[in-house]
């Protein structure tokens, strides 16, 4: 595999990022800071509870707490892109899918919530089916209900 060396840096951060990540989630991790807060603990007596004996706690878990922060939000959003490319793939792949979907995750918060309107009443829908196997997309209850609209209103205008 031919990395430049830029890529090669950036690549090397991503399999860092990665693997503390994933050692500082599990649970010699968690039992290796819980160790250290009982050291810390017990030594308190000897160090007389001094100031210094509580700055070593509080800036070690301040600078601890700092970088975790960035390298949690890091492996996050790698997760998150990987989540909504292998559900893009899937709504692409359903032919009953609506295309509308795929990059949802750049549409606004009032776009969202429009979309989350629609689902709310393909649900009362499919509620109201023989069958709850039977698939519907946003675009087929929109055509059903523009539909029923119009025969609604031909039966009013009959009458």
């Amino acid at each position: 595999m031919n990395i430049k060396t830029g890529e090669h840096k950036k690549y090397s951060f991503e399999k860092f990022a990665s693997s503390v990540t994933k050692a500082t989630g599990g649970t010699p991790a968690f039992m290796v800071a819980f160790f250290i807060i009982l050291i810390w603990g017990a030594a308190g007596p000897f160090f007389h509870y001094s100031q210094t004996w509580q700055a070593i706690i509080s800036t070690g878990t301040t600078i601890t707490t700092f970088l975790m922060v960035f390298l949690i939000q890091k492996s996050q959003n790698k997760d998150s892109l990987a989540i909504q490319l292998k559900l893009n793939e899937l709504v692409a792949a359903n032919e009953f899918a609506s295309n509308r979907l795929l990059n949802v995750e750049k549409m606004t918060e009032d776009e969202l919530k429009v979309i989350h309107k629609y689902y709310s009443k393909l649900s009362e829908f499919t509620r109201n089916d023989e069958t709850m196997i039977q698939s519907h997309s946003i675009d087929e209850v929109s055509v059903l209900h523009d539909f029923k609209n119009e025969m609604e209103q031909e039966l009013k205008d009959a009458v």
